[in-house]
């Protein structure tokens, strides 16, 4: 049976930001449903404050839907379309960047409903918590100073995360480039920039939903690692998958590499799309025991 491909997104981010490899994934023939975690798509919330001309200060202080919204929340949505996409034939779960927190909890409650995870340059936490992996050395390249001066108000007070994706800012938007979307253009990142929704939840899980051997290891997975990504740097890629193989060596990832930044196999897909289609002929392979 023709196997569907279930898109997750990154943080921020929404269903939007696949519509060009869904184009190309149909192109050569194959199904996909691209998801939006709740309060994400047209499920997001976009204070007045936000449209120009901005009130930065009310900015600070607007309250956001998306407030209170946890992993278990994400994963309980997508475990539902999950069920949904299963009765239809085998399941190919795709995440990206914040995406793979929620498809490994998916993973660890619903290993059935899953043929094949697929990770590209995402978050597979297996042996920290994802905050803890931001004071390894692995990540030292990140910019984190220069991104989060696009942050606006205090998580804590507004219970969510919130970033002014349409600051005017010169530094700002270099920054986000930069970490983003090097290798495109400038009209190609402020094209991607504006599908951004600026609030995003807190919750990114705790040591029980990092990858669970009994569970989540039981599903064949495959790691797409970005070669030019500065916002999930490549030895943090390759610590993840390594990390992955020491849980569960008799089910070692399947690796594969797209040349690009962290946003480009979503702007110039029909690479991203080859490698994903090629992966469904792997779903014959006998599952690990």
């Amino acid at each position: 049976m023709q196997p569907t491909f279930v898109l997750v997104h990154g943080a921020f981010a929404n269903s939007f930001s696949f519509a060009p490899l869904q184009a190309e994934l149909g192109l050569l023939g194959h199904r996909s449903v691209a998801v939006d975690l709740p309060g994400h798509g047209f499920g997001a919330a976009f204070p007045r404050a936000y449209q120009a001309p901005q009130d930065v200060e009310g900015l600070a202080t607007a309250p956001g839907s998306i407030a209170g919204v946890t992993l278990a929340d994400n994963a309980a949505h997508l475990i539902g379309i999950l069920e949904r996409a299963k009765r239809n034939g085998p399941v190919i779960l795709v995440s990206h960047s914040r995406g793979g927190i929620t498809a490994t909890a998916a993973a660890n409650a619903r290993p059935d409903l899953i043929d094949r995870l697929v990770y590209v340059s995402a978050w597979c936490p297996a042996a920290l918590d994802v905050g803890d992996y931001y004071a390894e050395p692995e990540m030292a390249t990140v910019d984190a100073a220069s991104l989060a001066l696009a942050m606006a108000g205090n998580p804590a007070e507004l219970g969510l995360l919130r970033c002014n994706f349409r600051t005017a800012d010169p530094g700002v938007l270099a920054a986000f480039k930069a970490a983003f979307l090097a290798d495109g253009t400038d009209e190609e990142f402020l094209a991607f920039l504006n599908t951004f929704q600026p609030d995003e939840n807190l919750d990114a899980g705790t040591s029980t939903d990092r990858a669970q051997a009994a569970t989540w290891g039981r599903v064949p997975r495959t790691f797409v690692r970005l070669a030019d990504d500065t916002s999930l740097p490549l030895a943090l890629q390759d610590r993840l998958i390594r990390e992955g193989d020491e849980l569960t060596p008799d089910n070692p990832y399947d690796v594969r590499t797209l040349e690009g930044s962290h946003l480009k196999w979503l702007v110039a897909p029909a690479p991203a799309a080859r490698v994903l289609g090629e992966l469904t002929t792997l779903l014959d392979a006998p599952a690990p025991s």
